[in-house]
């Protein structure tokens, strides 16, 4: 396998994954993250930042997401990974989610250090060694923090790894395989976006752009 292919398909993959989380997917009707923002950053009668983003984590995982999103998605991406349509709805789903969580809190959802801490958050535990093997200082590593330290070399190697983690947790038996372009295959009937993980994920967001340090 030819590693430099290898890394290029990895890098446009996670590149794929923050576009469509952020800008949203209007054909399926799913809106942008800054679409979301503005419908509880509009809204005056919240009496915080805090408490507009709890209250999009609790709609946002009340929703069920089901196979009409997940067969059009499939339907209408062809990805440079194989990964299972219905996996890939998750992270759409939950990148969209994280973006609006970062536009209430201030961020600029065009900065490509942002996009890197929303990939971040998306996988969970898993961040922490990723961040070690970057050399990244891992204690208190907030969004704010990352986003203004980090140097342009070192978010490649970050995105990197998020997008292997994601591929290889995908089940291609443990491998990245990358040697194609496989397409998402549409006909998936079933299947919604897990609840519960979406909703550890709008936490743990919460947590990383909220916090003031």
């Amino acid at each position: 396998m030819d590693k430099n292919n290898e890394e290029s398909k990895i890098i446009k993959f996670t590149q794929w994954l923050t576009a469509v989380g952020t800008d949203g997917l209007p054909t399926l009707g799913l809106c942008s993250s800054e679409e979301l923002a503005n419908e509880y950053i509009w809204d005056d009668s919240y009496e915080s930042d805090d408490d507009r983003v709890s209250s999009l984590i609790r709609w946002e995982t009340s929703k069920t997401f089901g196979s009409g999103f997940i067969t059009g998605l499939g339907g209408l991406v062809t990805l440079p990974v194989t990964i299972p349509a219905a996996l890939v709805a998750a992270y759409v789903v939950q990148a969209r989610l994280v973006g609006a969580i970062a536009k209430i809190y201030g961020f600029d959802l065009k900065n490509d250090r942002v996009k890197t801490a929303i990939l971040l958050t998306l996988i969970g535990g898993s961040a922490e060694n990723i961040l070690k093997n970057a050399g990244v200082e891992i204690s208190k590593i907030y969004a704010k923090k990352l986003i203004t330290q980090l140097p342009k070399q070192v978010l490649v190697k970050i995105n990197h790894a998020i997008g292997k983690q994601i591929v290889t947790k995908s089940g291609t038996r443990g491998i990245v395989n990358l040697t194609k372009m496989v397409p998402l295959v549409g006909g998936l009937v079933g299947g919604t976006v897990d609840a519960v993980s979406t909703r550890i994920v709008g936490y743990a967001a919460k947590k990383a752009f909220g916090c003031r340090n």
